[in-house]
């Protein structure tokens, strides 16, 4: 039985050394020339999955919004397609930016329902148009554009910003930045509570302090004027609130 091997059309036959005539020479440029071929593609692996703290952090934020997509806002388009159009919160919140007290969870909260602030030891300042502008333009916008019915500030049990407060020592350097200057902002409160609670241990008086602190940033929502006249005229209203996460308590007073 007689074989033939075929070779393609674009088959070269090398060159080699001694020319047609060294067979030896031929072959082992043949050998050299076929055995790139025959190499194993290089191999590109997948990225790795997140491999530190920020990756995975990052990466839960993507997981978090996917999940509300499909379990959520997919599920009820006739509660967000309004949304589109603009909102008209019943509520303004203030807020400690502390991560266990978010109002959205512990109220019940939906989109569209209220209009938040959060900062350290959820404090608002007087009126001042040279300091705090971030605030008071929020305050503004809230009551003047939006006309929400409701402004509630919200203290919490265990507040850090609140035991800063207490601590604060005459004639002491800050520690941060900003922070001592920022809590500073509930000072009133806290001459009250040493005058009044000086018998009681010092988380005692935190807890007091707490609630004495709301009760400044409300009469400090009065020195608005478009705030005051809203509550002049009844159609704003005042509320001071405080969530106890230890005793999963939540309690509210008008101003």
């Amino acid at each position: 039985m007689s074989g033939c091997l075929c070779l393609p059309c674009c088959y070269k036959k090398p060159s080699a050394p001694g020319g047609e005539n060294n067979p030896a020479a031929a072959a082992a440029a043949i050998d050299s020339s076929s055995s790139s071929l025959l190499q194993k593609p290089t191999y590109h692996p997948p990225p790795p999955p997140p491999s530190n703290k920020m990756d995975a952090a990052v990466e839960r934020l993507k997981t978090g919004f996917e999940k509300f997509k499909t379990e959520v806002y997919d599920k009820k388009p006739d509660f967000f397609e309004p949304l589109k159009a603009g909102q008209a919160p019943k509520y303004m919140v203030f807020a400690c930016a502390d991560s266990r007290v978010c109002p959205s969870v512990t109220l019940g909260l939906e989109p569209g329902e209220a209009f938040t602030i959060r900062n350290i030891a959820n404090m608002v300042p007087s009126y001042c148009k040279n300091k705090y502008a971030g605030v008071g333009s929020a305050i503004e916008y809230a009551v003047c554009a939006l006309k929400v019915e409701v402004i509630v500030v919200i203290g919490h049990s265990r507040c850090g910003g609140i035991k800063a407060l207490l601590s604060l020592k005459d004639g002491a350097d800050d520690s941060f930045h900003f922070v001592e200057d920022w809590v500073r902002i509930g000072f009133p409160a806290k001459k009250k509570v040493q005058t009044e609670c000086a018998s009681m241990p010092f988380d005692d008086q935190c807890t007091v302090l707490e609630k004495e602190a709301v009760n400044v940033s409300l009469q400090n929502l009065l020195t608005y004027p478009f705030v005051k006249e809203g509550v002049s005229n009844g159609t704003l209203k005042l509320v001071g609130g405080h969530y106890d996460f230890v005793s999963g308590k939540f309690e509210t007073w008008e101003q």
